[in-house]
């Protein structure tokens, strides 16, 4: 531990502290927007977004280095798949509830299709795995920045419209009834889910967004009653895995997004059969009762 803390103070060692903030930073977006996600049951859509990001990298990529596009990179193709999967999966979910999950499996497999496919046609090839897996000692300190502004607004929006939220996540016929803007929350949480996953994509890679996303929130489904405990429980889960993920990737030398999700893993599977065992433990006692 003490190399470790030497090393985060260490000025030939920004790698690691940038690592560090990323997952506390980014622990913000996983506990709020994974319990919106988790309570509102669209798990679903925000896989299909995180992995249509596939294609705007591998688009950008192709046209930055064939000298099409000079000025289209990585994270500007991302986006804009990103929010595109977003807008499209949200209209037809909305106007077609029959066919949603067909657009979600579609904009899923498409996404990744065109992305490997424009990678693959890239110069010098990039390697996909680079994108599916991220890399955590990656992060530089601008995509610190756009992190931290990310969670600013974040915070403030969930601030000023927690009721709203709150309503409509948990009883939408209702909100919509008491004039709530149902639908205008509803694209608002998935086009903040889009940047979010994008900007997080380089810490643990494309494939374990949505782990992160749905399993900090899903740890706590049994323990706690409001939304706002969920999103601070939430977050404070994902902080300790990411912080603990990036010490034990540092002494072991392994890939520091695997082990942050092993780690939110482990602790969503004994919350599960810590909850169905205290809840046969209660249901006992009741039978007890004279």
């Amino acid at each position: 531990m003490k190399s470790f803390i030497d090393a985060l103070v260490n000025p030939v060692f920004p790698f690691l502290r940038n690592a560090v903030f990323a997952g506390i930073l980014s622990s913000v977006l996983f506990g709020i927007l994974g319990s919106i996600i988790t309570v509102r049951r669209i798990g679903g859509l925000a896989g299909a977004i995180s992995h249509a990001v596939l294609g705007g990298i591998g688009l950008a990529l192709f046209l930055s280095r064939k000298n099409i596009v000079l000025w289209f990179s990585p994270l500007i193709g991302a986006l804009l798949f990103a929010v595109l999967s977003a807008l499209i999966i949200g209209v037809v979910s909305l106007k077609a509830k029959q066919r949603e999950d067909t657009i979600i499996n579609a904009v899923w497999a498409l996404g990744m299709s065109i992305g490997i496919l424009f990678l693959n046609m890239t110069p010098g090839y990039a390697d996909p795995m680079t994108y599916l897996f991220g890399n955590i000692l990656l992060v530089s300190t601008k995509e610190l920045v756009l992190l931290a502004v990310l969670d600013v607004v974040l915070i403030i929006a969930v601030t000023l419209f927690y009721p709203f939220i709150e309503a409509s996540s948990f009883d939408e016929e209702f909100a919509r009834v008491r004039g709530i803007p149902v639908v205008l929350i509803y694209f608002s949480i998935l086009l903040f889910s889009a940047v979010a996953i994008v900007l997080v994509q380089t810490y643990i890679g494309i494939i374990m967004v949505i782990a992160m996303l749905v399993l900090p929130a899903g740890t706590l489904t049994l323990w706690v009653k409001s939304l706002l405990g969920m999103m601070v429980g939430a977050a404070l889960i994902a902080c300790i895995a990411s912080t603990s993920g990036v010490y034990i990737a540092w002494i072991t030398d392994k890939p520091a997004g695997s082990i942050i999700v092993l780690i939110t893993g482990i602790l969503f599977s004994f919350s599960m059969v810590g909850g169905l065992l205290y809840k046969k433990l209660l249901l006992k006692q009741r039978k007890n009762l004279p």
